[in-house]
């Protein structure tokens, strides 16, 4: 997951009111469910994969289930990071990230799909989600939802084994739809308010202040990322070693002032803050989300067990 302090990637990486953990899991309102740990949505994630890949296998395909990273390694680093062990371990996560973009890279389910004749393509595709839709055969149904604030709507496509998964799940996949492209998208109706506010703004300054107690200058901690990023990509594969020497020191002083400057317990607070003076609607369309998971979670534990 991006990580930033700005309104271009909204708050979202900063508590994760969306889809990667929720915000204010300690002070939401006592009627309002609470959002599940990213520990719980990528056991979630992994239940759906293993649910597509059975499915496929009952229409004789193989589908290779993305498990390669261990639960700690998995762990998303958002804009505040105050894990100050994972830090010294694997800095940002930038060695972790560059092994995922390989995996995108050679992904074993499109190597596997060149494999197959033309033919056999076709069926893959219409197997794994509805394929084209035309002429297949396929149930396909398309599915809607505005996203808030915009006024834009996203569309998508529901059939094959993807579908199967997700109601497997969350029951109505349209359903589901609607209600999690809703929910990842508060942020955008908050995100100007909450980089501006003032107890935000003091914790930040607080944790700049700490970090230059160490002989580094950023202003927040999405400019240190960057920071280190730049200097991963000038040092060039030759120093890989130096570049990540520098980014694990780097984010072990982020994550140190972090904890220092309980910047994390701030961030989360004064989210939880704008996401509680939502309309009314927009506070009905996060409950039913966070249901969904709950609703999901308790069958994904059936399905895998937690990554080691």
């Amino acid at each position: 997951m991006k990580r930033a302090l700005a309104a271009r990637c909204t708050i979202a990486a900063l508590t994760a009111v969306t889809a990667m953990a929720g915000c204010g899991r300690d002070t939401a309102p006592p009627s309002r469910p609470q959002a599940l740990t990213w520990q719980q949505e990528l056991r979630l994630t992994d239940a759906e994969q293993r649910l597509t890949s059975q499915c496929m296998k009952r229409h004789g395909f193989t589908y290779a289930e993305d498990r390669g990273l261990t639960l700690r390694e998995s762990m998303p680093v958002r804009f505040v990071q105050d894990d100050v062990a994972w830090a010294r371990t694997y800095g940002y996560g930038g060695r972790i990230d560059a092994e995922q973009e390989q995996v995108r890279l050679h992904n074993p389910v499109a190597a596997y799909r060149q494999t197959l004749s033309a033919a056999r393509r076709t069926a893959f595709d219409q197997a794994l989600d509805g394929g084209s839709g035309n002429g297949s055969g396929s149930a396909v149904q398309v599915v809607s939802a505005e996203l808030p604030g915009s006024g834009r709507e996203v569309r998508k496509r529901l059939g094959g084994c993807t579908a199967e998964a997700e109601k497997a799940l969350y029951g109505d996949p349209g359903d589901w739809f609607r209600a999690s492209k809703t929910a990842t998208g508060l942020n955008a109706l908050y995100a100007a308010d909450l980089m501006r506010d003032r107890q935000l703004t003091t914790a930040v300054a607080a944790w700049s202040r700490c970090m230059k107690k160490s002989g580094l200058t950023y202003p927040d901690p999405q400019a240190a990322r960057d920071a280190t990023r730049e200097n991963t990509a000038r040092l060039g594969t030759a120093a890989a070693d130096k570049a990540f020497a520098t980014e694990r020191r780097i984010a072990v002083a982020d994550a140190t002032c972090a904890r220092a400057t309980s910047l994390k317990s701030v961030a989360t607070a004064r989210e939880t803050h704008y996401v509680d003076r939502l309309p009314t609607r927009y506070g009905k369309a996060l409950d039913t989300y966070r249901r969904l998971q709950h609703q999901a979670y308790d069958r994904a534990v059936r399905i895998v067990p937690q990554r080691a």
